[in-house]
């Protein structure tokens, strides 16, 4: 998720430890243990630009992980704070142990995917349960977290686990009921998914976009779950990736071709050529607007590249007020 929500949900589990007069000083300590996972995003390589997707959400993210990167993250804080705040060092590891514990769990909360068990399995562990930016869920969070550091007060901080709680168990919910939906739209259409999924869409919890995968296709349709009739946008579909009739030319153990595959673990296989770009392909699963196959990331292949040589690696954010503005249109139409 993104770094302020990472920091909120530390800093509050930080908090649940040590006397009330410290509330604030673990609070800042759980914040930065729980940001510093995303640091491995600085693992990067001019040459190969899908070198941050394999790295990101690894070693870092994974929950045999924790005992080190909060030690780490114990002995830079322990020499910078420690006299001035009169803390020793076991306080700083506690606070910092409890703040890195949070980040890989949240983070497998979203869609993206997060290596939780590496090295023992490079799986993505994803539970499509809430956006990677959610105001509803940080915002609320963020107020309660800073009254309970600067009053001095649990009933704050209790009052954050119990939103924390009762937003993602209804996001659970809605997850189950996008996941219900989207089965009863491929029996009508006479699908038999191989795979199907749901994701929130961007920054809330209302509209899901429901994929799913057919023998030759994928489809996406946009459903807003709710307690008595639901709302459904059916979407696109496009066909799958078929390397050998899409790059008839493509090498079998050319570099663009290892790229495929590392890409292809990265988005789970939800591959398609991109709409915009037939040298291109995509992650399917990921667009603004939920009944739509509009790519927001890709790679792009050359006919007059050596062997040796990567692909490139795209993102797209077009239309991204107006993308919105239509979004939020769809949470009460």
């Amino acid at each position: 998720m993104d770094p302020i929500t990472q920091g909120v949900v530390g800093a509050a589990l930080a908090q649940t430890k040590g006397e009330t007069k410290t509330l604030a000083k673990a609070g800042v300590i759980g914040a930065l243990a729980a940001m510093a996972p995303d640091l491995d995003v600085l693992i990067r390589s001019s040459t190969d630009p899908l070198l941050v997707l394999e790295y990101h959400r690894q070693f870092t993210h994974s929950l045999l992980f924790i005992p080190f990167g909060a030690l780490i993250c114990s002995l830079i804080f322990y020499p910078l704070i420690a006299n001035r705040w009169q803390l020793n060092f076991k306080a700083i590891y506690l606070w910092s142990f409890l703040g890195f514990a949070t980040h890989g769990l949240l983070d497998g909360c979203t869609s993206y995917g997060t290596q939780l068990l590496w090295p023992i399995t490079n799986h993505r562990f994803s539970w499509d349960i809430i956006s990677v930016i959610d105001p509803l869920f940080t915002l609320p969070l963020l107020v309660l977290i800073l009254l309970s550091s600067v009053l001095k007060s649990r009933r704050c901080l209790y009052g954050a686990l119990v939103w924390g709680t009762i937003y993602l168990g209804i996001a659970i919910i809605q997850h189950e009921r996008a996941l219900d939906i989207g089965r009863d739209l491929a029996k009508e259409s006479s699908h038999q998914p191989i795979r199907l999924e749901a994701k929130p869409s961007f920054a809330n919890i209302l509209v899901w976009k429901v994929v799913y995968e057919t023998e030759d296709k994928f489809h996406v349709t946009a459903v807003r779950p709710g307690l008595f009739t639901p709302k459904v946008w059916i979407g696109d579909n496009t066909h799958k990736l078929n390397l050998i009739n899409d790059f008839p030319w493509l090498e079998p153990n050319s570099q663009q071709a290892k790229d495929i595959q590392r890409f292809s673990w990265f988005s789970a296989d939800y591959l398609g050529i991109d709409p915009q770009d037939d040298m291109g392909i995509v992650d399917v699963r990921y667009s603004l607007l939920p009944h739509q196959i509009s790519p927001l990331w890709g790679i792009q292949l050359s006919e007059t590249r050596n062997n040796g040589q990567h692909v490139n690696y795209f993102t797209r954010r077009e239309n991204r007020m107006e993308s919105l503005k239509k979004l939020i249109a769809m949470f009460y139409e």
